[in-house]
């Protein structure tokens, strides 16, 4: 049997960071990350928009606002540190008429209750920044960047094995046994045993959780977000990033315009339930899957709840032409032709049983085990801190 202080399960963004800051806390204990698939990242991290957010839009006081500013500042130090390529580029966010306006207050209040460098600004400002977007007035956010998270996390990888840590990839849990002194997983690669081990599954939290005996508060139900990519000849209409007002019922930001760190620009996400927990084809299809959503009584009420809203995203899921005019209420000059389609992603959705859907970071534990069983979009951008965060509340093991 393998042994070492500390198991992290995923090897996502939040389960490499997490391992990262504990080997940096503790040079002398050992951490082990397992991951499922043959290489790390490769989820809901290896198919994230690369956006280095500000915590604009997040409720101030939440894990969200908090979480967001500290780890955006810890991200960019590291990127300087180890020469990852970034570009804090900034961002807009439009009002496209007057009855967005009183929502656009709202998250410039928001904003400068968070501490975000952010700013008003009125439509011709709008037009010298993005002089093709269409809107009233806007936000800017000179903050906003850009980079590419799956470097980071090739980093973070690599930083730990130089700890002394491993990072095993191809290893799928099996089953955990907590035990007084210590836990017990067991994997395609074998049987592991740490004094302390964190389950950071992202689409899978709640299945892992559940091989330790353990009932979640919230189930994951995936959704994919789809989106194009603009062809060269439409670059020009585009500067760096234009976000829509969003709307607060609906925890999507609606499909907007990001400047990739690569090059080139991606246009999107719609929202719809994928089929598939790595449902990231229209086509891809898991019978457990879906029927675990369907008979889940939270994701019903939410359906019930949210329906005319849904049916809006799947039809922009089926119509190229409806999510064109989604795009147009920022950009009219695009144009179906300007649009290729891109890969999607999945986001792993944590809901409640009451039909809510759980909007900030939630972090269950017991004894032996902590879950990380929520953790959306900025979660890339606060890795670090959320990381920080985690090994601050198992320290007192390892002290």
């Amino acid at each position: 049997m393998h042994s070492s202080d500390l198991i992290i399960i995923g090897g996502g963004i939040v389960g490499l960071a997490t391992a990262y800051q504990f080997s940096d806390r503790f040079p002398g204990r050992r951490v082990m990350v397992l991951e499922k698939e043959s290489d790390i990242a490769q989820h809901q991290t290896g198919h994230n928009s690369g956006v280095l957010h500000s915590g604009i839009y997040y409720r101030p006081g939440s894990l969200k606002a908090a979480n967001c500013r500290d780890g955006k500042q810890a991200i960019v130090a590291f990127c300087r540190r180890e020469g990852i390529p970034f570009d804090i580029c900034g961002k807009v966010i439009v009002a496209v008429d007057d009855m967005e306006l009183p929502a656009l207050e709202r998250i410039f209040k928001n904003g400068q209750a968070n501490g975000v460098q952010c700013s008003l600004i009125s439509g011709n400002r709008l037009a010298e920044l993005e002089p093709f977007a269409s809107g009233v007035r806007a936000i800017h956010v000179p903050e906003t960047g850009i980079v590419d998270f799956v470097a980071v996390c090739r980093r973070f990888a690599e930083r730990i094995l130089e700890r002394n840590g491993q990072v095993v990839t191809s290893s799928q849990v099996v089953k955990i046994h907590a035990q007084p002194d210590s836990v017990v997983i067991e994997s395609t690669t074998g049987d592991y045993r740490a004094e302390q081990a964190i389950n950071c599954g992202g689409l899978y939290c709640d299945r892992i959780a559940k091989q330790s005996g353990q009932r979640l508060q919230a189930t994951i139900v995936p959704f994919r977000g789809e989106y194009y990519e603009l062809k060269q000849e439409a670059h020009h209409l585009v500067h760096h990033l234009i976000y829509p007002v969003p709307n607060p019922a609906f925890p999507f930001l609606g499909v907007h315009f990001t400047r990739m760190i690569r090059g080139g620009y991606e246009c999107g996400p719609n929202a719809v339930l994928a089929f598939a927990r790595e449902g990231y084809r229209k086509t891809d299809f898991n019978l457990r899957d879906l029927i675990e959503a369907f008979t889940y009584s939270g994701f019903i009420r939410l359906a019930l709840r949210h329906w005319r809203i849904g049916s809006g995203e799947m039809w922009r899921s089926i119509s190229k032409q409806a999510f064109v005019r989604a795009l147009q209420r920022l950009v009219p000059a695009i144009q179906s032709y300007h649009l290729k389609p891109a890969p999607a992603g999945v986001r792993a959705q944590a809901i409640a049983r009451n039909g809510l859907i759980v909007d900030d970071f939630l972090i269950e534990a017991t004894d032996r085990l902590l879950h990380v069983v929520n953790a959306p979009s900025p979660a890339a951008t606060a890795s670090l801190n959320i990381g920080r965060l985690i090994v601050e509340r198992i320290a007192s093991r390892f002290a």
